[in-house]
């Protein structure tokens, strides 16, 4: 065990709770009692406006009597940050003066191999953005300009410039004490066959450092400056400290912001992640051009449960957002999955930022469509189904796709959504043929939005709707409250009837194939289907409206891609909103029923039902203020600090 409980106590005792809580608060002063090691803050894990989180030196913890959170100078990192228990320990121990031990002597030695590397590169760091600000680095200066790249984000980003001659950083390196061994071995020489002269690896190039988790330079970027020099972009090869396959591009910078906002934004190159922080968006990475990996998939979820891959709308865009789709679905879990953003008229994240700002990078943002639509799209959009035997063959298709999902929750929660997408294609496919339903007399299916509102109760809540929509946007949530779902009855008629079915579909008929029974299904369920969720649309000004677009009008704060644990608390308050109102229509009953003639105890059970009403509104009012509260901190992070249309709409 490399951390021992003495070498955690040691770092507990020579570093406070209040001194690492500090960095993220700040510390109430009619309420804190530093010489008493007391101290209070508003909480750092859910907006409040009066101080309800307590730090006490003398126990080394804080707790969150609000929201209940809880934990040591640890765990407060790896919640605030985002870092890993290892990681925060180190961090800490840093902090502190600790000094850790090493697992074993040949560990120790890679460490400090490893070290002496990263001591190189930053060596070159320096190097580059020397030469980058010196009277040789004006090309680079200009481009860099061009690009939109403000004074202080090149200093941020540490943006420097490889001359345009043979040994230009050689010579330096020399110079440093460093020898051509050690700079080959870093990535930053080439070394010919033939025993001929080593030579520098980028020249008369813009250059990115790459750092890894904890901030140390380990490899570089170069984009060429010569519009005909070939690779327009150049990263350093693999070396002992540097492996692309599992690199995130500013992942240290944007570890914090995500964790906060809950979310993670991957860009297709460096300069796009540049750019995009540079306009205020801080929770982004980029892949370095390279293919997701398992490594690149587990490092996302680290820092966000549903990170937004964000790349360029073509072709090529198009197709490694499939392959990476492939490549994500085996290792797909409960609560971790991905969505996908694609940028409009060929335009990449700097060219978006640069003309529109954050606000235009945002908008298209909104609009990313989760890995399951991503599927769903790629499969049945040039489908042909106008057989049974090519229905069963994209069905087969789809069940052989989901197979590969090894978590078998979410293998599930795709196999619903799934059987209900196919379901309505089919029958959108099939029913200018049939006319009218089979088994209906010849008489016409309703044909529009009119006759679904004609056929609902007037008094119809919107809530309805969403919950609905919310179980068809969330197959896992819907199984999971499939059963306290089906005991509230709906009050608009027609949604009732759509709840019935889609119990049916997921219960009834789930070892039946759907070419088998969509026909089966009451039409009224895909014209409801479309009302509360909303399929794919095209647009007159020649764009499309995603699928669920008619749930995120109704319920906006889906638009800010919140955690599937505040959906599913959204989902909750919703029900018992719903539950309270037939508990009110059961008090009404009770009264409406009771006579003179009746004993006493029909009267104290009215009171006791009217006292649980009351008791039950004031929770839920106070859970719907936490939702609110929260809501507010999504739409921040995610750059809409409106007050207005907080949760609801």
């Amino acid at each position: 065990m490399r951390f021992t409980p003495q070498i955690l106590d040691d770092i507990r005792t020579r570093l406070t709770i209040s001194e690492v809580v500090g960095r993220k608060v700040t510390w109430d002063k009619r309420k804190s009692q530093p010489g008493r090691g007391d101290f209070w803050a508003c909480c750092p894990f859910h907006g409040e406006k009066s101080p309800s989180f307590h730090c006490d030196d003398r126990r080394g913890i804080y707790h969150c009597f609000g929201c209940g959170a809880s934990g040591d100078h640890f765990k407060f990192l790896t919640e605030t940050e985002g870092l890993s228990f290892p990681e925060a320990v180190e961090r800490l121990a840093q902090d502190a003066g600790v000094t850790l031990p090493t697992a074993d002597p040949g560990q120790a030695k890679l460490a400090a191999a490893r070290k002496e590397l990263a001591d190189v590169t930053e060596i070159a760091a320096k190097f580059f953005h020397a030469r980058f600000r010196a009277p040789e680095g004006r090309e680079a200066r200009d481009y860099a300009s061009r690009r939109g790249l403000e004074p202080t984000t090149l200093a941020l980003f540490r943006v420097g410039y490889a001359p345009a001659e043979r040994d230009a950083l050689k010579r330096h390196l020399l110079a440093e004490g460093v020898s051509e061994a050690m700079a080959v071995e870093a990535g930053l020489l080439i070394e010919p066959e033939g025993g001929r002269a080593t030579y520098d690896r980028f020249r008369g190039r813009l250059m990115i450092p790459i750092a890894d988790e904890r901030g140390r330079v380990v490899a570089f970027g170069g984009r060429t400056l010569d519009p005909k020099g070939e690779p327009k972009y150049l990263n350093s090869p693999e070396t002992p400290i540097f492996h692309k396959g599992s690199m995130l591009f500013n992942i240290h910078r944007a570890r914090e912001s995500a964790h906060k906002a809950g979310s993670i934004i991957v860009t297709e190159g460096y300069l796009d992640a540049i750019a995009v922080a540079q306009a205020g968006v801080e929770n982004v990475v980029a892949a370095l051009g390279t293919a997701f990996t398992e490594d690149h998939i587990h490092r996302l979820w680290r820092l966000a449960p549903e990170p937004i891959i964000c790349f360029d709308g073509d072709r090529a865009g198009v197709a490694a957002a499939h392959r990476a789709m492939d490549r994500m679905l085996p290792l797909l879990k409960s609560g971790f999955s991905f969505n996908f953003c694609f940028l409009p008229d060929g335009k990449d994240p700097d060219d978006l930022v640069r003309s529109g700002g954050r606000e235009a990078f945002l908008a298209e943002i909104a609009k990313s469509a989760p890995l399951s639509e991503m599927l769903w799209q790629r499969e049945a959009a040039e489908a042909r189904i106008d057989t049974p035997e090519r229905k069963a063959a994209l069905e087969a298709r789809i069940d052989a796709l989901i197979g590969q999902i090894k978590d078998e929750r979410v293998a599930r929660r795709y196999r619903l959504d799934m059987r209900v997408k196919l379901s309505e294609l089919f029958w959108n496919h099939d029913r200018p043929a049939r006319g009218g339903r089979p088994g209906s007399g010849g008489k016409p299916a309703p044909s529009s939005p009119v006759d679904l509102r004609q056929a609902d109760d007037v008094e119809l809540a919107n809530i309805e709707r969403i919950l609905l929509g919310l179980c068809i946007e969330n197959p896992e949530l819907y199984e999971r409250r499939i059963d306290e779902f089906a005991r509230i009855e709906l009050r608009g008629a027609s949604l009732e009837d759509f709840k019935r079915e889609l119990h049916r579909i997921s219960v009834d008929f789930d070892d039946v194939s759907v070419s088998t029974f969509y026909g089966g299904v009451d039409e009224r369920f895909y014209f409801v289907l479309n009302e509360i969720h909303g399929d794919e649309t095209q647009l007159d000004t020649g764009g499309r409206m995603p699928r669920g677009h008619r749930l995120r009008e109704r319920f906006p704060i889906l638009k800010f891609h919140p955690s599937a644990v505040f959906v599913e608390t959204c989902f909750d308050a919703m029900l018992e909103r719903l539950s309270l109102r037939t508990l009110a229509e059961d008090i009404e009953a009770e009264i409406s029923a009771l006579t003179a003639a009746e004993d006493a105890e029909a009267a104290l059970r009215i009171i006791e039902l009217t006292r649980e009403r009351g008791r039950r509104w004031e929770e839920l009012g106070r859970r719907e203020q936490e939702l609110a509260e929260e809501a507010k901190i999504i739409r921040a992070a995610h750059g809409n600090r409106s007050p207005a249309q907080v949760l609801w709409g």
